[in-house]
């Protein structure tokens, strides 16, 4: 069994369904710092540096291990030549 079929049985439970439905901006807000990582072309290490912090904190950040701060978030996008921005969405 593959990790995509592996994910596909496991949301077949109503309570995982539901925990990773809460979990879905978190697991999209990792998916877009990782592909700004990578359009930039750096390596956490290289990443690191152009924001004055350690690696560690760069893998913390992208793992979902840390909450980090909009300010965090915003020097993150800068380092990668990105802009951030925020939108809202009536739910």
């Amino acid at each position: 069994m593959n990790l995509e079929q592996l994910k596909k049985q496991a949301l077949k439970n109503p309570e995982v369904k539901a925990e990773y439905d809460n979990l879905e901006d978190e697991f999209n807000l990792i998916h877009q710092l990782l592909n700004m990582r990578a359009q930039a072309g750096l390596t956490q290490e290289q990443l690191a540096k152009r924001m004055h912090t350690s690696k560690s904190n760069i893998s913390r950040l992208e793992r979902g291990n840390t909450n980090p701060s909009w300010a965090t978030l915003v020097k993150y996008a800068q380092a990668c030549g990105f802009e951030l921005s925020l939108m809202a969405h009536k739910s």
